[in-house]
C-alpha cells in the first residue's frame, strides 16, 4: 500500500506542478499589487461650479436628481424606477448622446491631467440607443467607456488586461468557457486535497517506521 501511495502522490505532484507554480506566482503578484493603482484607478468627468444654475422642480417619478456642469454645459441626471437617465436641462426630455466632437471634448477634459497614462484620443465609437454610451480608445492603448446616462467613466489599459489575465490563471479560468473552467477548478482543488492526504499518510508512515 505504501508503494501505491507513493506512486499516486508522485503522479499528482507532477500533474499539479504547473498549477501550483501558477498559483504561487500569481498569488505573489496579488500580494504585492504592482501597478494596481494606475490599472484600476478611477476616472471621472471633470465638473465645474454651478454658479447661476437652478435645479428643475422634482417630479414624482424621480427617485434621485442631480445637476452637474461639465465642459459641455449643464446636465440633469435623474434616476427613476427604470434606471438612470440624463435629461435636457431646458426641456427635461431624454438627452441624446452627443456627437463625436463633443464626446472628444468631454473625455479630453477628463484626461487632461493624466497625459502620461492616457495620451491623446485616438478614436471614438458612439453607441446610441436605450442605454447611450461611447467607447474611446487612446494612443496609449487605454479604453475608456462612457455611460452617458450617469456621466460615468471606466478605464482599462494594457496593464489592467494583464492583471485580469493573471486572475484568470490563478482561478483556473484557462479556457474561457465557464462550465469547463468550473470543472477545472473543482478538479484542481480536489487534487490538492488528495495530494495533501497522501502526503500526510506518507509522513506518518515514515514516522511510524
Amino acid at each position: 500500500m505504501s508503494r501505491a501511495t507513493r506512486r499516486i502522490h508522485r503522479v499528482l505532484g507532477l500533474v499539479l506542478l504547473l498549477p501550483i507554480c501558477a498559483w504561487a506566482l500569481t498569488g505573489f503578484v496579488f500580494f504585492v499589487k504592482p501597478g494596481y493603482g494606475p490599472a484600476y484607478g478611477g476616472l471621472h468627468v471633470r465638473r465645474y461650479g454651478l454658479a447661476g444654475a437652478a435645479a428643475p422642480a422634482p417630479r414624482p417619478e424621480w427617485l434621485e436628481l442631480r445637476l452637474v456642469r461639465t465642459i459641455l454645459g449643464d446636465h440633469v441626471l435623474a434616476r427613476a424606477e427604470g434606471g438612470p437617465v440624463q435629461l435636457d436641462p431646458a426641456t427635461l426630455s431624454a438627452r441624446e448622446l452627443p456627437d463625436e466632437s463633443d464626446i472628444r471634448r468631454l473625455i479630453a477634459d477628463a484626461i487632461a491631467q493624466e497625459q502620461g497614462r492616457y495620451g491623446e484620443i485616438a478614436s471614438v465609437a458612439r453607441h446610441p440607443g436605450d442605454a447611450p454610451s461611447a467607447t474611446i480608445e487612446t494612443t496609449t492603448g487605454v479604453t475608456i467607456e462612457l455611460d452617458w446616462a450617469t456621466l460615468g467613466l471606466q478605464q482599462s489599459g494594457r496593464d489592467t488586461r494583464r492583471i485580469d489575465a493573471l486572475y484568470r490563471v490563478h482561478y483556473l479560468q484557462w479556457t474561457g468557457f465557464k462550465p469547463v473552467d468550473r470543472i477545472l477548478g473543482v478538479v484542481g482543488l480536489a487534487s490538492l486535497l488528495v495530494l495533501a492526504f497522501f502526503g500526510l499518510r506518507l509522513a506518518f508512515a515514515a514516522r511510524a517506521t
